[in-house]
């Protein structure tokens, strides 16, 4: 079996798709003994089940599916604190839930298929498919892979500019790409190095607002100086890619691409720790009638954003409070960063509030009461994970459920994932 690392950094979480057609009907393929095959089975010709991988990469295969060293965060579906798996990812109730969120602003085919590309990339050879797949994830019963081994292996090129994401480029046919200069020949299938599994470019195909620039194959800075998204989302190992040889010659990486949970990291590199969240900075002036200024947001050095891994669904919110000096509230507004459902994909991706290594200026005017003296302003950050959907459009997807039970769950998903968390916050005395 060639030693090719079979699922390589970061086809994300990322991006939520939509459909409305639920038929899942036969494909007009034929199989060998002249029957006609179902369209799942034409898929699995090209992109081939990560089970039919396993009889060679167990562990790689274990790592995916959180099956080897789970951990809690790795054994739920549907937490929030980035411990989704690439594995899981396509028939979570996270996915299913914003899936059908989304269903309801009647998304195009085109955009269908966008959404579905980073979820199940087969979409991007087989676009005629999608609606079969989105059947299959609102129904809860997924047989179609969605983000396997065959799905990131078969990768060869990304785009050599920032295209609309996705930006990764499946070459479909029997090789299989990985970073290895001399994979060793087998009779399952043919093998082939590409420097993209040893580039950041490969993971920002699809987690595109990670870092400034989705075409460089290193994430820059003091920091993090030739690190690339793999040195720490596939936590480095030494072995053998296949586990019949148990050979100790190899670089090998794991693949279940832990997002903030990553426990070591973090704790070992504390520079790594300051530049990593956000923060910010207050410039203000008062007069008698308001206060007047701005708020910087900040990432540092660090060329990585935070938080979460999904690239279109992030709401962040900057709130903006004037006290004087008894603390009592004279003015407070928010201004909210993110795309409401119905606009998702409705056109270009706008950048994100908080993108690594760089500033955002936000500015605001604060109205003061006739008689108050403004003594302090304070700039709140705060993010959620999907936007908060309007009532109609809640009560339009809890209506197309078949059972309370079923109701009750979506309902306490979405206040989850729509609840504001705090980033960071600034008070600035005028």
């Amino acid at each position: 079996m060639g030693r090719v690392i079979l699922l390589v950094g970061g086809i994300l979480l990322a991006l939520l798709v939509g459909g409305t057609a639920l038929d899942q009907g036969p494909a007009r393929a034929q199989r060998a003994d002249g029957r006609t095959a179902s369209w799942v089975e034409e898929i699995e010709r090209v992109f081939i089940r990560s089970e039919d991988c396993k009889q060679c990469h167990d562990r790689h295969y274990e790592e995916w599916k959180g099956m080897r060293e789970q951990t809690p965060d790795l054994k739920t579906f549907g937490r929030v604190d980035a411990a989704l798996l690439h594995g899981t990812a396509l028939e979570s109730s996270v996915f299913r839930t914003v899936l059908g969120l989304w269903l309801q602003t009647n998304p195009t085919a085109e955009q269908k298929t966008r959404c579905l590309s980073c979820h199940a990339p087969s979409v991007t050879v087989f676009p005629q498919h999608t609606d079969k797949i989105v059947g299959q994830v609102l129904s809860g019963k997924v047989q179609v892979e969605g983000i396997g081994c065959a799905s990131c292996h078969l990768i060869n090129s990304v785009a050599a500019t920032p295209t609309p994401p996705p930006s990764f480029k499946v070459q479909a046919g029997k090789v299989l790409y990985g970073p290895y200069t001399d994979p060793e020949e087998n009779l399952v299938h043919p093998s082939s190095q590409s420097d993209l599994f040893r580039g950041a470019n490969y993971c920002a195909s699809c987690h595109f607002d990670k870092v400034k620039d989705v075409t460089r194959r290193d994430l820059p800075g003091e920091i993090l100086q030739g690190t690339i998204c793999q040195d720490c989302h596939m936590e480095p190992s030494t072995g053998s890619s296949t586990s019949k040889r148990g050979s100790m010659t190899r670089s090998i990486g794991r693949h279940w691409f832990r997002g903030v949970v990553i426990p070591g990291v973090m704790l070992k590199n504390r520079n790594l720790q300051a530049e990593w969240m956000p923060r910010v900075d207050i410039e203000a002036k008062k007069s008698a009638t308001s206060v007047e200024g701005r708020v910087l947001v900040r990432t540092g050095s660090l060329p990585h954003s935070f938080p979460d891994g999904d690239p279109v669904l992030k709401q962040y919110f900057m709130t903006i409070t004037v006290k004087d000096a008894k603390g009592e509230v004279l003015s407070t507004e928010q201004k909210r960063f993110g795309l409401p459902f119905d606009q998702l994909l409705r056109g270009p991706i706008p950048e994100p509030l908080v993108r690594g290594g760089t500033t955002k200026h936000i500015p605001f005017t604060a109205a003061i009461p006739t008689g108050a003296v403004p003594a302090s302003v304070e700039a709140l950050l705060t993010y959620a994970l999907i936007p908060e959907p309007e009532p109609g459009l809640k009560e339009r997807y809890l209506a197309t459920l078949a059972s309370e039970q079923d109701r009750a769950k979506a309902a306490k998903l979405i206040q989850e994932y729509t609840q504001a968390r705090v980033l960071t916050f600034r008070t600035k005395s005028l």
